[in-house]
């Protein structure tokens, strides 16, 4: 039984490393949830497809190097302590996402820019490979054993809270400029864009003043002051047989299905949104909030069940759930958002033209918008750039761009398939990190937790937005065809974790 001082010990506990484990979240995805625009800065316009696609890989280069992170920050972590450890990260993460902000174009430096944005996504993603272990290893350390699950339940909500912040501090921002004119998108696309990466500075500075107030871990504290820390926690981690067989096991028992669950339901959903069902930017951030926001409790929930029935089969659950369901949720998703059998209002039928100057050319750009409403409620916007010389002949067409409105019931029911794909990443995702601490003693735990969770999360999760759209340039006969990665990964997962997972419950890890 928990004393109320205890109580009001581990809150503290819970805040300082959730908020320092959100921000860190934001900085990451901040990326993630702006890609079609970097794509549009960074890399060369002539193919949007290709300037996608390197965005993306860019995206997932930060998950790549996560595990090399979690080597080298667990290490630190292990010797040094867990406080100190993602101090460092939290300052390296937000140093990085700033920088980003202060990038010049494409057009103005070349392939300077795409170099230098390649660099400090490297930098976020070693960040992050520190971070999650030692927040969840700190917050376990100071848990009850009967409540672990619950307690670190509150970390696991930092990840899809982080990226809600990102698209709430998004949307904030593209609607503050020039509002209701077509001219907001271009304003957007042109300098607005670096305002959420600025603005990670205000929130990494109230995060390491809240850090810097917090005590290092008891258990870890004991364990340094007895010098039983490890001297080598990589190699212990690694060349001792028993440790790597929980290692591997970590990973393609949990983490690796647990990964690409979790960025299908919140990356590639909204990828999707916006690419295949061509939803509206704002719209589809909304969507993605409103579904955030109702299923983010549920990591908690299932975080306290596992307390009480073990870790493994609400994961497995999770995981076959994703399995069964993911291509009849996109199927409803591409049927939600189609004109097909559907025909327009002509009498609702709107042209906008605006003709803006190009500060010392000799053309204008012309925006030409195009509002057809159709007779299922959805209203599609079609938008023509062109460049018009002074003599008023065109040059080449600029681009071409389509996206559509939901009417309210659409709308709502693209947020339940989306909140249904999120109860799957709460299944999968609370209780992962009470498992990963119960299987690793406390000298080599923030290594050992670290590498399997960011090799599952960082590279097989990490990479299905990039997998899945490739495979959708590959095969264009099939929307759903970048499904079956996440699909054949998640299915393999549950397999080897159905046999050979234990149903950990209530274990003592002050060892």
């Amino acid at each position: 039984m928990e004393s109320p001082a205890g109580k009001k010990q581990i809150r503290k506990v819970i805040f300082a490393s959730s908020v320092g484990t959100l921000i860190e979240w934001y900085d990451f995805y901040i990326f993630g949830s702006l890609a079609p625009i970097i794509a549009l800065q960074f890399f060369p316009k002539t193919n949007p497809t290709a300037a996608l696609l390197s965005t993306l890989a860019t995206f997932a280069a930060g998950f790549i190097v996560r595990p090399f992170g979690a080597l080298v920050f667990g290490r630190l972590g292990d010797k040094v302590g867990r406080k100190y450890t993602f101090l460092l990260t939290l300052v390296l993460m937000g140093g990085s996402t700033f920088a980003i902000g202060l990038i010049p174009g494409y057009e103005k430096i070349g392939f300077v820019a795409p170099l230098l944005v390649l660099l400090l996504r490297l930098i976020q993603g070693l960040a992050l490979g520190g971070e999650y272990g030692g927040a969840a290893t700190y917050v376990a350390e100071h848990s009850p054993d009967s409540k672990r699950g619950f307690y670190t339940s509150w970390i696991q909500t930092t990840a899809t809270l982080g990226l809600l912040l990102s698209l709430g501090i998004i949307l904030i921002t593209r609607q503050s400029m020039a509002p209701n004119s077509v001219d907001s998108i271009r304003i957007f696309e042109d300098w607005g864009w670096r305002i959420p990466f600025w603005f990670s500075v205000v929130l990494v500075g109230m995060s390491i003043y809240i850090r810097l107030k917090m005590h290092e871990s008891p258990v870890f504290s004991k364990l340094k002051a007895e010098g039983k820390t490890s001297i080598n926690p990589i190699k212990e981690s690694l060349m001792h047989r028993g440790n790597l067989k929980m290692v591997l096991l970590a990973l393609f028992g949990a983490t690796m299905g647990q990964g690409v669950v979790w960025y299908t339901g919140q990356f590639y959903a909204q990828t999707f949104l916006e690419n295949v069902c061509k939803v509206d930017f704002s719209q589809t951030r909304t969507i993605m909030i409103w579904a955030i926001i109702f299923a983010t409790p549920l990591f908690i929930f299932f975080g306290n069940l596992s307390d009480k029935v073990g870790r493994k089969w609400i994961i497995m659950s999770g995981l076959l759930l994703a399995v069964v369901l993911y291509r009849p949720i996109y199927h409803q998703m591409v049927n939600l958002t189609s004109t097909t059998e559907s025909v327009v209002d002509t009498g609702l039928t709107k042209i906008e033209r605006i003709i803006t100057p190009v500060s010392g050319k000799g053309y204008g750009l012309q925006t030409t918008s195009t509002l057809q409403t159709f007779t299922n409620g959805i209203i599609e916007k079609k938008v023509h750039m062109d460049t018009l010389l002074n003599d008023g002949s065109e040059k080449p067409q600029v681009t071409d761009r389509v996206s559509k409105q939901l009417p309210t019931d659409r709308y709502w029911m693209m947020i339940g398939l989306i909140f249904i794909q999120i109860l799957f990443v709460t299944m999968s995702y609370g209780p992962i990190a009470a498992f990963l601490v119960e299987i690793f003693p406390t000298k080599i735990r923030y290594t050992s937790m670290s590498l399997p969770y960011h090799l599952g999360n960082g590279v097989f999760g990490g990479l299905t937005p990039f997998i899945a759209v490739l495979l959708g340039t590959m095969y264009t006969g099939d929307l759903l065809v970048g499904l079956w990665y996440p699909i054949i990964v998640a299915g393999l997962c549950l397999v080897i974790g159905s046999i050979y997972l234990s149903n950990v419950v209530d274990k003592n890890i002050n060892d």
